[in-house]
């Protein structure tokens, strides 16, 4: 039975489906149904409960009927006050008592200053609400399907037992019945039992030992999901270890709810909500530390405790221990935790307050590991940028491309490595705790042949990618064998900006280890790819370095060339006009001095650019008509259309825009007239020029109809071909263009697109569509 000591109880009926629970009510409620002389049918009518729902609680299957039931069964019955209390403290004995037992503790206080989760608390909320729905309450007290179940996973430190317990304070109401929370020490060597856990429940549900005896193991399951099913409780089942742990533990039906907190993402589990826990976010983490040290001390340097949130890598668990540590040394500034943060050998050291240490939640996990998975998780701390791809990850370790895949994908569920698209990300703070551990754990030597493993493929890998764009190369060899997919173009532009940062430091190692034939090697195989990434930020250094490798390498041609990549770099993505002039001469001077034409028309071009850019016109058809002369001399079919590209642009800038056009309209016969001699991406980059230029040209014309229908074909060719930075700068003017025209809803939708392309946009058009929008009511639809 199920009530508290000394209530009367009756043996199971043994009829299928029964089980223990609730006889005692059911008896007197029989009792007292004849007493009065009345049939179910007749109580029925008398106090508004169904039949059926009489009828179960006379036979024991409902347990605990609701209060507002049992008022409705006494005045059906016209029971005096003495019979009345009689009936409704049988009833008491099956309800989910408040108290706690051994292991299940009532639910604790939740943190004052907690901060965020918004998303994922609306979401818990909208869960609870579909709890409460299932029971169809009226008096029959039966549910509809199964309890909500939600898992709530993420890496250690991210504060899902403080979620869990924030949400059960807010959501209260709904469950009426209760709400309890059970620790499953999932993370204890040899945490419970699913028996063990499942006993502590029915404890602390007030089942007397007599009942748990005569049930005896073999029947504490249907006891234990009866009862769930018949009460509107909230269940935590916090730190459960796995799937195995927990699945005996969540009952099949019900209008409860239960919220099972993990390291693991529990993938094992069917028919189940799950919500994804990772860091906060910047504003967030500055909040919660600010609450945590004062808003005066925190608004004295916000600068400092933006820095102290970033080296707590935004994590709940090290945001409290860092903001802790500060509350109690009222004479420390913020800046001087920030400063003893930086130091990454030392910081999960100073992530330290009394008895709680960052690094002691991540031990828990990381020993849980097997050893080929903690080896991987220890290797991934030398990976350079923030996430990185399976076959980077199957070089670093030495694996096969599945099995590595496997590793990564264990890791992802034990809550140690985080995932975007098809890439994996270790969080900051666990990249430090992995390195301390690559230092103590791995022999000698093994992580500088691992990563020397990496960069060497990552290197060659970059410049079989590079060359999809590079005239006279296009596709990998057949005699490649790599261990990415580079049939295309796309897929090339895709692994080189996917893996930038990483190829980008294996990059910047070769450099320092005096590799300069690879550095040249690299920065050439990447030149006309450069064209498609204009934003990234990185080229200017890419080249720049390449300039001091090729000089290294005492060969002018090479020297020439890097000074002109440069050049570009410093025109085109930084904006340094006058920087640019400096080394587009060092290019012309080196390629004289070498005897080359291609890269002394080069450098011409360069300077026509530049000077045109600083209303130079002069100077700029100078160079630009010494560059044909030399392009056509060497036979370089290429360069010599990007001339006519040049001459336009200086005709545009001089508003001489009829002129320009016709040029335009040249260099576009010219494309089709010589496609098939033509490198595909630089005749695809050259024609969306042209078409830009036109529409340019024609919009200072006051011609709009001919400028929006050439810039949406150049803003289609862009984004056909993933050019990001040309994409956001042909839509802004597009979006001008359809202003001008009179059409606001299109040229809004055109200037709000500019807004969504992501940090590979030109930031000066992106503030330009900004400040057009600003300006335009958003369409109605």
């Amino acid at each position: 039975m199920i009530g508290r000591a000394g209530s009367r109880g009756v043996r199971p009926t043994g009829e299928p489906g029964a089980v223990m629970g609730g006889e005692a009510f059911g008896a007197l409620l029989r009792e007292l149904r004849l007493a009065a002389s009345l049939t179910i049918e007749g109580l029925s009518e008398a106090s508004g409960v169904s039949v059926r729902g009489i009828g179960d609680l006379e036979r024991g299957r409902r347990a605990a009927p609701q209060r507002r039931t049992v008022a409705a069964l006494a005045d059906g019955l016209h029971l005096d006050d003495t019979e009345r209390e009689r009936l409704f403290a049988s009833a008491r004995g099956g309800r989910l008592p408040m108290s706690a037992g051994s292991g299940l503790r009532a639910l604790p206080r939740g943190v004052d200053d907690f901060v965020g989760r918004g998303e994922e608390l609306t979401r818990l909320t909208a869960y609870a609400d579909q709890a409460a729905a299932r029971s169809t309450g009226g008096e029959s007290g039966t549910t509809a399907g199964p309890p909500v179940v939600v898992t709530v996973s993420g890496p250690p430190g991210t504060g899902k037992t403080t979620l869990a317990l924030h949400a059960a304070h807010r959501l209260a109401d709904r469950f009426p019945d209760g709400q309890l929370v059970v620790d499953a020490r999932g993370t204890d060597e040899t945490p419970p039992a699913p028996e063990e856990l499942m006993l502590t429940v029915l404890k602390a549900l007030s089942v007397s030992d007599r009942d748990l005896l005569e049930a005896g193991p073999r029947r504490r399951p249907d006891l234990y999901r009866h009862l769930l099913a018949e009460r509107r409780c909230l269940l935590i089942l916090d730190n459960v270890r796995d799937e195995a742990q927990v699945r005996p533990l969540l009952p099949g039906t019900g209008a409860g709810m239960v919220l099972v907190t993990s390291r693991r993402m529990l993938t094992g589990l069917d028919s189940v909500r799950r919500l994804p826990l990772g860091e906060l976010s910047a504003e967030e983490a500055a909040v919660l530390l600010s609450s945590l040290v004062g808003t005066d001390r925190a608004a004295a340097d916000p600068a400092a405790l933006a820095e102290v949130a970033r080296r707590c890598g935004h994590l709940p668990l090290a945001l409290r221990v860092a903001g802790n540590w500060l509350a109690t040394r009222t004479g420390w500034s913020v800046r001087r935790l920030a400063d003893r943060l930086a130091q990454e050998e030392r910081r999960l050291d100073v992530l330290t307050a009394g008895d709680v240490r960052v690094s002691a939640a991540f031990d828990l996990s990381y020993r849980q590991l097997p050893s080929g998975t903690a080896r991987m998780f220890r290797l991934l701390s030398l990976v350079p940028g923030p996430d990185l791809g399976v076959a980077c990850a199957a070089v670093l370790t030495g694996q096969g491309l599945f099995d590595a895949e496997d590793t990564l994908e264990e890791l992802v569920e034990a809550g140690l490595l985080g995932t975007d698209r098809d890439r994996y990300r270790l969080h900051d703070l666990l990249c430090v705790y992995a390195r301390t551990l690559l230092a103590a754990e791995e022999e000698p030597g093994a992580a500088d042949a691992a990563r020397a493993a990496m960069y060497r493929w990552l290197l060659e890998t970059t410049v079989v990618a590079g060359r999809w764009y590079e005239p006279g190369h296009g596709a990998p060899p057949a005699s490649w064998q790599g261990t990415v997919d580079l049939s295309s173009a796309e897929r090339a532009r895709e692994w080189l900006q996917d893996e930038g940062l990483n190829w980008l430091a294996a990059f910047h190692a070769a450099a320092a280890a005096g590799e300069h034939a690879t550095v040249v090697e690299v920065a050439e195989s990447l030149h006309w790819f450069s064209d498609q990434w204009i934003f990234w930020g990185h080229w200017p250094e890419v080249f720049a370095t390449a300039v001091d490798a090729a000089r290294a390498l005492g060969d002018p041609l090479l020297e020439a060339t890097q000074l002109n990549y440069h050049a570009w770099a410093l025109l085109v993505c930084e904006s340094r006009h006058h920087d640019s002039l400096a080394r587009s001469a060092q290019a012309l001077a080196a390629a004289e001095r070498a005897g080359d034409l291609t890269q002394q028309a080069w450098a011409h071009v360069y300077s026509a650019w530049a000077h045109n850019l600083l209303d130079q016109s002069e100077q700029a058809i100078e160079h630009n008509e010494r560059a044909a002369r030399l392009f056509e001399a060497a036979g370089d079919l290429h360069g010599f259309l990007q001339t006519f590209h040049n001459r336009a642009r200086i005709l545009t800038q001089q508003h001489r825009d009829e002129e320009a056009i016709a040029i335009y309209r040249e260099l576009l016969d010219r494309l089709e007239e010589h496609e098939e001699h033509l490198e595909p991406h630089i005749a695809e980059l050259t024609r969306l020029g042209a078409h830009e230029g036109i529409g340019r040209s024609s919009g200072q014309l006051g011609r709009w109809e001919e400028a929006v229908t050439h810039l949406e074909i150049a803003v289609d060719i862009c984004r056909k071909g993933g050019n990001t930075a040309l994409e956001s700068r042909y839509l802004t003017r597009l979006g001008e263009a359809l202003l001008a025209t009179g059409r606001t809803a299109p040229a809004y939708e055109a200037l709000h697109r500019v807004l969504t392309l992501g940090p590979d946009a030109d930031p000066a058009h992106v503030a330009t569509a900004r400040d057009r929008l600003d300006a335009l009511d958003p369409p109605t639809t």
